[in-house]
């Protein structure tokens, strides 16, 4: 059994010289943002169900910002806090993955 129900990893790669990567699109921002709600929502790693973490490139910089949730192994682009709110409420507080952003 894993420590936590969901362990979700943001990319917040930032490469040199304005190469695509996910930080351009804010995804520190959105980590951060992320990692609020599931607080907010008492989802967080003191109740062991939902850590949300950074992570270094995922390699899938061409796909938009990227997260993955584990233990399903879902990756999922997202472009604001409405599609980081539907992966919040769908997927880590439901258990129904967000097909429309998956990829």
């Amino acid at each position: 059994m894993s420590y936590y129900q969901r362990h979700v990893f943001f990319c917040v790669n930032q490469r040199e010289a304005g190469a695509v990567c996910c930080n351009n699109y804010g995804a520190q921002a959105m980590r951060d943002y992320a990692k609020e709600r599931i607080k907010a929502l008492r989802l967080d790693s003191k109740n062991k169900r939902v850590r949300i973490n950074n992570a270094g490139c995922l390699d899938r910089c061409n796909e938009g910002p990227v997260i993955v949730v584990y233990p399903e192994d879902v990756w999922y682009t997202y472009v604001d806090q409405e599609d980081i709110d539907e992966i919040i409420e769908e997927h880590l507080k439901n258990g129904r993955v967000v097909e429309r952003l998956k990829i």
